[in-house]
């Protein structure tokens, strides 16, 4: 079930990752693809110390929001 559950997050942040972002804004940009990328490094941190998928995937996909985000306003004022 684990790895069914981790297997579907990756290909979520994949195609989230990918579609849509041809009318967004950098900060935008950097908030989904921050959001992508923190919920499976989540999952992955999750699946290897034995913690819950879904924890793992809502925190990373969090704080990955909140530094792609950053990130992306950051590079915008440029």
């Amino acid at each position: 079930m684990q790895k069914k559950l981790a297997i579907g997050m990756l290909i979520l942040a994949l195609i989230s990752g990918s579609a849509g972002c041809a009318n967004m804004n950098q900060t935008q940009q950097g908030a989904l693809t921050g959001a992508a990328l923190g919920a499976v490094s989540g999952v992955g941190i999750a699946a290897i110390s034995g913690g819950y998928l879904g924890w793992g995937a809502l925190a990373g996909g969090v704080v990955g929001a909140l530094a792609g985000g950053i990130l992306g306003n950051e590079y915008s004022k440029r």
